[in-house]
């Protein structure tokens, strides 16, 4: 069949130069490239945007923003960020079984570019309507693009993890300079003309994409096992009555004057818990599965609650952390104003600095049989974002009282962040492409997004928690939680390498 020869089971692209020889982008093969730019420009609208979005919710409508208190911004940002990564299930599925992940992630991209120039309108009907088409669009893009990355190298290709890692800094250099850029204009100009900025961003994704397309060879032009006529009819049924049952039982909650976004959050927060459940047991009992595969997901179940406990706290740098920074930070240096945005083009920075060593470090101890296991770098990831959130408790204390604390309280706690993220965010795209079973390779990449969607629905609830608890403590909850995990996953980390099996 015409998907089967595009990608087999061990992975590797059937068209175009065997993986081991496409040496055409530093070592890499040439596709890469390709994915690079269109993944830089997607991150560079992505973050510039959502650098703002905290900020314009709860800015003063007689400042140019919506007005939201602290807690309905933060919940608003919340449901945004956990439907992106929520829809990244269906965009996955969309791509397995109708479209192929090439087509996936140029139409998602359009999608984008159009819900942030919606953006761009003055409207608070269409701001809303803006984060709906974007949170669609990158559901389409954002698993197929990392899909399209994984099918350009063989399963066993010792490139594999540095090749996720170099991609991984498409992502940041798009997000460093989008705060930079967006951010600026957005405080200092116009919060509109900023998100209107980052529609261009996308479109130059777009562009990338299309031109570069013809040196993916095959990888995510076909679905991988198309659906029938009978279940795609199914399936568009099931959706439509999901679909038409939420905006019943939200219309009829608006009408009579008891909708909140808070309803919203708990929704989110439940599904964020069930859609995992039901997909690893509805996988789980595929019957086309081999004993091998379905111990495979067993051993990624670890890795999903692992993740989803790392991207609840990683996350907040939009929101939590941002309103730190505009509020309780002194914003001058050397007499030198800037915008309180700018923070979030620390983390980037440090991931462009440090993302090439990690990936040299990987390479280089796996060739001498020294890399450390999976486990074990996700349970480092795990600590150091718990260390992280302690840092920020002192902060917060130091902080009392409405001082203004140094810049250097932030940047301490990215450059934290950034080391665990390293451990942890390209390691697990990797580890997930290889745990996949080849008939589900795009929807578990779906569940791999679908873990930061469970971290930021459970995030939307627990920020609530600051109107009732003082900030420190706050801080030093949620990092507590996350070093417990780390000690778990330490622990637990031999029973899940033989869950894996022969993959590290």
């Amino acid at each position: 069949m015409a998907q089967d020869a595009v990608n087999g089971e061990d992975g590797a692209p059937a068209a175009g130069a065997p993986a081991s020889e496409d040496k055409g982008f530093f070592g890499h093969p040439r596709g890469l490239a390709t994915l690079f730019g269109t993944e830089m420009w997607e991150r560079f609208s992505f973050y510039g945007m959502r650098g703002l979005l905290t900020l314009f919710l709860a800015t003063p409508k007689d400042q140019g923003g919506m007005g939201l208190d602290s807690a309905t911004a933060l919940a608003v940002y919340s449901v945004y960020n956990s439907l992106i990564y929520m829809l990244s299930m269906p965009g996955g599925w969309i791509a397995d079984r109708l479209w192929g992940a090439r087509k996936a992630v140029l139409i998602g991209g359009v999608v984008i570019t159009a819900g942030h120039f919606v953006l761009a309108i003055p409207a608070t009907q269409s701001f809303y309507l803006g984060l709906i088409l974007i949170a669609i669009g990158t559901g389409l893009l954002k698993p197929n693009v990392s899909s399209i990355v994984g099918a350009l190298y063989a399963k066993h290709d010792l490139r594999r993890d540095g090749g996720f890692t170099i991609f991984y800094m498409a992502i940041n250099i798009g997000s460093f300079f989008a705060p930079l850029v967006i951010g600026t204009v957005g405080q200092k100009v116009s919060w509109h003309l900023g998100f209107s900025l980052a529609g261009v961003g996308m479109c130059l994704g777009l562009l990338q994409y299309v031109l570069g397309a013809r040196h993916l060879g095959g990888a995510g032009r076909y679905a991988s096992r198309p659906a029938e006529p009978d279940e795609r009819r199914r399936v568009l049924r099931l959706a439509g009555l999901w679909a038409a049952i939420a905006v019943v039982a939200f219309g009829i909650d608006g009408l009579l004057g008891t909708f909140s976004i808070h309803q919203v959050v708990n929704v989110l927060a439940v599904l964020g818990v069930a859609l995992p459940v039901y997909y690893f047991t509805r996988m789980r009992l595929d019957k086309d599965l081999t004993p091998l595969d379905r111990t495979r997901i067993g051993a990624y179940i670890w890795f999903f609650i692992a993740a989803a406990v790392f991207w609840m706290i990683y996350d907040q740098t939009g929101s939590t952390l941002n309103l730190f920074a505009t509020n309780q930070t002194n914003l001058s240096v050397f007499g030198w104003h800037f915008p309180s945005s700018w923070f979030q083009s620390v983390n980037p920075l440090l991931i462009i600095i440090l993302a090439p060593l990690f990936a040299w470090m990987w390479e280089s101890l796996a060739k001498r049989d020294r890399d450390p296991s999976t486990p074990n770098k996700f349970a480092t990831g795990l600590l150091l974002i718990g260390i992280s959130f302690g840092v920020m408790a002192l902060a917060s204390l130091a902080a009392d009282g409405g001082k203004l604390v140094s810049p250097l309280w932030l940047c301490s706690v990215y450059l934290i962040q950034t080391v665990g993220e390293l451990c942890l965010s390209p390691v697990g795209l990797s580890v997930t492409t290889k745990l996949a079973p080849a008939k589900f390779v795009s929807q578990m990449l779906g569940l791999w997004f679908l873990a930061v969607a469970t971290g930021d629905a459970v995030a939307g609830w627990t920020t609530q928690l600051t109107k009732v608890m003082s900030q420190n403590a706050y801080f030093y909850s949620q990092g507590a939680l996350a070093v417990v995990c780390a000690i778990a996953f330490y622990l637990a980390a031999g029973r899940i390498r033989a869950l894996m099996g022969d993959v590290n």
